[in-house]
């Protein structure tokens, strides 16, 4: 089915990216009676054997995205699943054997990693939730100085999903090495952008297969083989994947994960470079809109753009801007029509916050879609600044913090 006729260019690739020609015939091919349709547990015959071959090359491509030993590279259902493996599975196994039970992550991460620490306070443990500067980064100073005795994990994500923002990982990194807290990243945005490799200090890392053009329902959770790192599973009921995740391994999407792989370890220098000149053009072009503030303006993964419009209210907004494909907030949170809690960590007030707005181009975006885009967004914004009381006190000399950080207020 093609896409909706009034969405002329998807720029939401953060949220979701098309599985690439070569990943789909790849799966395809792992689907047919005959293809590699096995069960890779099946080692008693040709079929299991070749699906199990198959599985293996998929794990050498992500293991060599990651710079990581194949062993510990450990297929999941996705970063959700991996994220909740990694958080919980440590932590449990920790606390039942007290040997901790204090973790520490960002104001600003995912909401799967928000809502696994949420449980593990339910079930006794304590969390920490560092608070980002104002330009949504955690500093590795503050990791340091929240460690304790008995802190078991610190978990933080690469590339912030909303707005972009580059968390210094590497430097967290060095600051654990001498202590026995278990290091995880969500790595779900960062991967195939932006350099990754386990030896920064990383003891779990997270992947999700559809935010680099392979298969959604895939992903990898990488766990520390030297010296081994024990954690409890979230699933009981068989040996794969080293026990960590049992049951019948999805060959054709493991398959996806792993061509997909080996296509941005090629393409990510390429990728990297499109993409910036893509944002840069945005961000020039919204900035000649006047009123346009970014949430965000530290080191950023080059995918990613997160603004907020003075003068309009997010809603109305949003309906008016119907041509191009973007998530107002993120893509796991937009349905709330409450502000994102990525930007409120930071500071931005919940009427900005209410109208702000993530632009996200990919591989197959171009210039003239930019373009368009920033056309149609011209478009809008004169439409609904017309009658904003805001937006005609921010054009007569009003202060951002005269117009916003009073409470609440809409256009």
């Amino acid at each position: 089915m093609s896409a909706p006729a009034e969405v002329a260019v998807y720029l939401d690739h953060a949220a979701t990216t098309p599985v690439d020609p070569a990943v789909a015939e790849a799966m395809a091919a792992c689907l047919r009676d005959d293809g590699v349709f096995g069960n890779p547990a099946s080692s008693g015959h040709a079929w299991g054997r070749a699906a199990a071959g198959r599985v293996e090359r998929a794990r050498a491509a992500v293991a060599a995205l990651i710079n990581a030993p194949v062993e510990g590279v450990h297929f999941t259902s996705g970063a959700t699943e991996s994220i909740n493996t990694a958080i919980l599975g440590v932590t449990r196994f920790a606390m039942a054997r007290d040997r901790g039970g204090h973790v520490i992550t960002g104001a600003t991460e995912h909401s799967a990693t928000l809502a696994a620490c949420r449980r593990l306070e339910q079930e006794g443990a304590q969390v920490t939730y560092l608070a980002p500067d104002t330009d949504g980064r955690v500093t590795a100073e503050a990791v340091a100085a929240a460690l304790r005795d008995d802190t078991v994990l610190v978990s933080l994500m690469h590339v912030n999903n909303e707005t972009g923002v580059i968390q210094p990982i590497e430097a967290v990194g060095r600051h654990l090495r001498d202590h026995a807290a278990v290091f995880h990243v969500d790595a779900a945005q960062s991967a195939g952008l932006l350099p990754l490799d386990v030896a920064m200090g990383i003891d779990l890392l997270s992947l999700s297969a559809h935010k680099f053009y392979g298969p959604k329902g895939a992903g990898v959770l990488y766990v520390r083989q030297q010296p081994r790192l024990r954690l409890d599973p979230l699933f009981y009921g068989g040996e794969q994947e080293g026990g960590l995740r049992p049951g019948t391994v999805p060959v054709h999407q493991v398959v996806g994960m792993g061509e997909a792989a080996e296509l941005v370890v090629r393409r990510q220098e390429a990728d990297h470079a499109h993409l910036q000149a893509l944002t840069i053009r945005l961000l020039d072009g919204l900035q000649a809109l006047d009123g346009v503030i970014v949430n965000g303006t530290g080191p950023r993964c080059p995918h990613i753009l997160n603004v907020s419009f003075v003068g309009v209210h997010g809603e109305s907004l949003a309906l008016a801007l119907r041509g191009p494909g973007v998530s107002v907030g993120s893509a796991c949170t937009s349905a709330l029509a409450t502000p994102s809690h990525v930007l409120r960590a930071m500071g931005v007030p919940d009427a900005l916050a209410l109208a702000s707005f993530r632009f996200s181009p990919g591989r197959g975006t171009t210039g003239d879609d930019v373009d368009a885009v920033l056309n149609m967004a011209a478009d809008a914004l004169e439409q609904q600044r017309r009658r904003s009381t805001i937006w005609a006190a921010f054009r007569a000399g009003a202060t951002i913090d005269s117009l916003y950080r009073g409470g609440t207020r809409v256009a």
